[in-house]
């Protein structure tokens, strides 16, 4: 099926979307140290929660789910091809973590991510929410919960769309995330994980 211009001004207004910083931009804001130059040098909720207090990381949680969220609820106004919707996800994704106007140096991705799942499938973004919540309260990790809720994804998102080309994507999203947390593991393999 070919793709629409419509379609394709989707999946760039995604990327871009995606490519503002909730934690810099609110940095500047809101007047607090830019969160690459402290704390895990991460622009995410969690990091800005470090230095910078609940009110600013909260801020930035909202910034950066939305930020998954429109780019897909757009996708499912103007398009029916549920693999062009969840590229508008995936695109949103790819700039949170890759942003060209921060030096492509973005987040890890967790609260773009989620939003982007609760957009596209509610089942799944719900189902995601819950094993986030589950883990971060037994084990009170963040970044344990996240490298399990994504490990899990991609036979989530099968178990609800049973498509190959959709579960590819979100397998691809998943393996960036995870990437991305390859430190976050590496001190839970030593058991250094805050």
């Amino acid at each position: 099926m070919p793709v629409s211009a419509p379609e394709i001004s989707i999946l760039l207004f995604a990327y871009l979307l995606g490519s503002l910083s909730s934690a810099i931009i609110l940095s500047k804001i809101m007047g607090f140290t830019d969160p690459r130059s402290e704390g895990s040098k991460n622009p995410g909720a969690t990091n800005v929660l470090r230095i910078a207090g609940k009110k600013a990381a909260f801020f930035t949680l909202i910034g950066d789910c939305l930020k998954g969220l429109i780019p897909v609820l757009i996708a499912l106004a103007i398009s029916e091809d549920r693999f062009i919707i969840s590229l508008a996800g995936f695109c949103a994704f790819l700039g949170h973590c890759f942003p060209v106007f921060f030096g492509f140096k973005g987040g890890k991705g967790v609260a773009t991510a989620i939003a982007v799942n609760v957009g596209f499938n509610w089942i799944i973004g719900a189902t995601i929410i819950a094993i986030w919540l589950l883990f971060a309260k037994v084990f009170k990790i963040s970044s344990l919960a996240a490298i399990i809720s994504f490990v899990l994804l991609p036979f989530l998102i099968y178990w609800q769309e049973a498509t190959i080309d959709i579960t590819v994507v979100f397998t691809i999203m998943s393996l960036i995330l995870l990437a991305r947390h390859r430190s976050n593991f590496q001190r839970l393999m030593r058991g250094q994980e805050s």
